[in-house]
């Protein structure tokens, strides 16, 4: 089975830490998550950040380290979103293998259930 971790070690991707924001910004102090959503998140410059922020370009970037290393601690740490990420594609794996099933009530409870799963997730 693939385990799915998250490194900052590893040049972790936008969508990645965007996720990992998802899960634990409300651990950050405000201005890390106020600066890591509109980095992350609105794909916005560092110095468009400064300038809504009031800060430094240079005080941005080092709150979005700080941000994204906090992010990776508490994933390290709690395992939350790798953990999403296995139920999730294990309800992909159901899914697939439902659908090939012969058609009939059963299967389309079974598919129902899934996609209330998946939507749920």
């Amino acid at each position: 089975m693939e385990h799915k971790s998250f490194d900052a070690a590893s040049g972790a991707s936008r969508a990645e830490i965007a996720l990992l924001l998802d899960f634990y910004g409300n651990a950050l102090t405000e201005r890390q998550r106020q600066t890591a959503e509109l980095y992350f998140q609105e794909d916005l410059s560092l110095a468009e950040i400064a300038d809504i922020t009031g800060i430094t370009r240079q005080g941005v970037r080092d709150g979005l380290k700080k941000a994204e290393k906090a992010l990776f601690g508490l994933e390290e740490n709690l395992g939350i979103a790798a953990r999403f990420l296995r139920q999730r594609k294990a309800l992909e794996k159901a899914k697939s293998a439902a659908t090939s099933l012969p058609d009939s009530e059963e299967k389309q409870k079974i598919l129902q259930g899934i996609n209330a799963a998946l939507e749920d997730a």
